[in-house]
């Protein structure tokens, strides 16, 4: 068992803790938001980390999302077909057109 010590707060405090701490004790609610600050200093003093997006990350999460929607389309193209219903040709041509504008409102930028 750890050994108790009493600390002494302003009521207020008391108060914000009492109200933000859930079902937590006040001890393990204390000790979870100094651990959480500790981390989160510890984390900011890497300056590897950025606190930002850089446009490779973007750019890379902006090439991910277009694969999924591909993805999904083919899916749903090809789940479609083997069930049978064959889409009517004015449906087929306005989804093509639909995603020949999105291929081109989304196309990647130069990193350059």
């Amino acid at each position: 068992m750890s050994e108790k010590r009493m600390l002494i707060v302003d009521a207020e405090i008391a108060k914000k803790v009492d109200e933000n701490r859930g079902g937590m004790d006040q001890s393990d609610f204390i000790a979870f938001l100094i651990d959480s600050r500790l981390k989160a200093d510890s984390a900011k003093a890497d300056p590897s980390k950025p606190d930002y997006v850089t446009k490779e990350d973007f750019n890379q999460f902006q090439q991910g999302i277009k694969e999924l929607l591909r993805n999904f389309m083919e899916f749903f193209l090809s789940y479609g077909l083997e069930l049978g219903h064959q889409p009517d040709d004015a449906a087929m041509k306005e989804l093509g057109q639909q995603l020949k504008t999105f291929v081109t409102k989304v196309k990647p930028t130069n990193t350059g």
